[in-house]
């Protein structure tokens, strides 16, 4: 409890005690206060008590410390080894390399020697029919020539 009180401040506390209390009256003030924390300590260890034998017997080794959220998430993180491999997928996934990549597709920048979205061998701003079965949606579209435009409808506009 007094872990951090040195020689010098446990001399200082017990001298302004005395100046505070008097000499005469800090025996009873000490009697005092050390009564009211044991009082304190009864009634939190019979209100455990009492919290303990209304759960049952399912909640035997219930713990009060672990109602602390930050002790129940380190408890639950240390007892599933799922979530220790999930931990370690996260560590080796790169996500600023990622949104890198994906914002170089995005703006057409050259991603390993080839225009970002475009196929080798294909004319670059148009859009391959299929490239292994799928069409590259971050692929600019070409312009469609005049005549393979279609018409005009004024009704459904």
């Amino acid at each position: 409890m007094f872990n951090d009180i040195g020689a010098l401040e446990l001399v200082t506390l017990v001298v302004l005690a005395v100046l505070v209390f008097g000499p005469d009256k800090l025996p009873k003030f000490i009697q005092d206060v050390s009564r009211f924390i044991r009082k304190v300590r009864e009634f939190s260890d019979n209100a455990k008590q009492d919290i303990r034998s209304e759960l049952g017997p399912e909640f035997k080794d219930f713990d009060f410390e672990d109602l602390n959220p930050k002790t129940f998430i380190r408890k639950q993180l240390n007892e599933h080894d799922e979530l220790r491999e999930l931990k370690e997928l996260g560590d080796s996934f790169d996500l600023r390399k990622e949104m890198n990549e994906v914002a170089d597709a995005v703006n057409g920048k050259n991603v390993s020697g080839t225009a970002s979205g475009a196929v080798p061998g294909t004319v670059p701003g148009t859009v391959p029919a299929a490239v292994n079965g799928t069409t590259d949606p971050l692929a600019k579209r070409a312009k469609p020539a005049a005549d393979d435009r279609p018409p005009f409808d004024s009704d459904a506009t």
